[in-house]
């Protein structure tokens, strides 16, 4: 053994300690430093040939590349939809890394096992049936693209073809339906092989909503001539928070032939709160179900689940024939049921939030989340030189400049914020005007963060 990896071994209680020491500073200075760091970052250094071992890579890591991390984890990053990492999931995070288990099948570990509740405990959590069967997956892209390629086999089977096996060229043409398709849809399209062009954007209701008109989608799938189709439903736009009404989509199955694939990326989480619960209402009457966890349940990335009514699909598509992985029978293991053979246990760290604090204290978060988004809502329309621009519906705030909201002075706005080191948030462009975007998601987010974060806004305004 290496010399310096022997050291390391016979150290590693002590090494340990120094990891969590800088990491419990670090984790507690979050709301303290800046939040985006827009600097350049240091220059590539060689490969060395010999090691500094841990304690020593630990110190070249907090001299050299520490200082430039975002506080992506922290109150005020409100860009993209970016959840924390709760104590437990940290604390799950951390052991996850200690048992390094490869969470591919039953024969070895009850890791499975320990997945298996807990997508239990989030088929609850959002109000879908037994009938669905899910697995960890990395994120809403790759949640999307699964439930996309089981959708392509469905297709290929309504037309006599197994798409696994034929290959995506013997499907022909085929039609992809949505309102207002998160940008993940047409890269897993492209990814499957079924082609970006494929995807027709319905028409949305009318005034300044992002939800698809259904009475348009029931006229799309009319003149399909009673071709099978794949319609992709949000619940929960990237802009403006908007939902589809699922319950009225799903009846058009009675006339019309098509998987429903739910983007519920993380408004899937206002099943939790009472008030907003309705929005989901339909959610278990999908094909195929995206849901975000490093988003809105704030566990660490990478996590996301993936649900399906359609689990043999998912073996037919996914298994992975050798002799010593076994055949994909009774409960299959999951390496038959995702893109990945290995795949660490993503499971551990959602199983520890939601041991620790349960539906309430999750419910708590989204509820709050709710509550200070509306609350920047009602600073931004106070505040001299910027407007919104779609009601807050849930966790995001949409807004733009008042008078003249080019691109150049709305992205030199979120710059001006970011520099400031005060917040960070994400440019848009909705409803032919470029916008900033503020998504909150974070467990840690409080009224004092928010108020810090329009102080910021109108600080930059006064000063473009």
């Amino acid at each position: 053994m290496d010399r310096v990896l022997a050291d390391d071994l016979s150290r590693l209680p002590e090494l340990l300690q120094s990891a969590r020491d800088f990491a419990a500073r670090e984790v507690s200075g979050l709301e303290a430093r800046p939040v985006a760091h827009l600097g350049k970052a240091p220059d590539a250094e060689p490969l060395p040939a010999g090691g500094a071992g841990a304690e020593g890579a630990l110190a070249r890591f907090a001299e050299r590349w520490a200082p430039g991390f975002s506080a992506s984890a922290g109150p005020r990053y409100l860009g993209f939809v970016t959840g924390g990492a709760t104590p437990a999931a940290l604390t799950g995070d951390w052991l996850t890394g200690a048992y390094d288990q490869n969470a591919t099948g039953v024969g070895d570990s009850s890791a499975t096992a320990l997945e298996h509740e807990t997508l239990g405990w989030l088929r609850e959590l959002f109000g879908l049936s037994g009938a669905h069967s899910g697995a960890f997956v990395t994120g809403a892209t790759v949640s999307n693209t699964v439930g996309l390629a089981l959708a392509r086999e469905w297709l290929g089977e309504r037309l006599g073809v197994s798409v696994s096996e034929a290959g995506v060229a013997a499907l022909g043409s085929l039609d992809v339906l949505s309102g207002s398709p998160h940008s993940s849809i047409p890269k897993a399209l492209s990814v499957l092989g079924i082609g970006r062009d494929r995807l027709r954007t319905v028409p949305v209701l009318p005034g300044g909503r992002e939800a698809v008109d259904v009475a348009r989608l029931a006229e799309a799938l009319d003149e399909l001539d009673g071709r099978p189709a794949v319609v992709v439903a949000n619940a929960g736009t990237v802009n403006t928070v908007d939902f589809d009404d699922l319950r009225a989509i799903a009846a058009l199955k009675e006339r019309y032939d098509f998987w429903l694939h739910v983007d519920a990326a993380f408004g899937g989480f206002a099943a939790l709160s009472p008030e907003h619960a309705h929005l989901t209402d339909g959610l278990d009457a999908a094909d195929s179900v995206c849901v975000d966890l490093h988003k809105w349940l704030n566990v660490p990335y990478d996590a996301a689940v993936q649900f399906t009514r359609h689990r043999d699909l998912q073996v037919r598509v996914f298994h992975n024939s050798s002799p010593y992985l076994g055949l994909p029978t009774g409960e299959p293991d999951f390496v038959h049921l995702t893109p990945e053979n290995s795949r660490r246990l993503r499971a551990l760290p959602a199983w520890f939030s939601l041991a620790a604090y349960g539906r309430e204290g999750h419910r708590e978060i989204v509820e709050r989340n709710i509550a200070l988004a509306r609350h920047l809502g009602d600073r931004i329309t106070d505040a001299p030189g910027l407007r919104l621009l779609a009601p807050v519906r849930l966790n995001v705030v949409c807004f733009t400049l008042d008078g003249d909201p080019t691109r150049e002075r709305v992205h030199a706005l979120g710059r001006a914020v970011a520099e400031s080191g005060e917040a960070f948030m994400t440019p848009t462009f909705f409803e032919g005007m470029h916008a900033l975007r503020a998504a909150f998601s974070n467990w840690r987010t409080t009224e004092a963060d928010t108020d810090r974060v329009a102080a910021a806004l109108e600080r930059a305004v006064s000063s473009l």
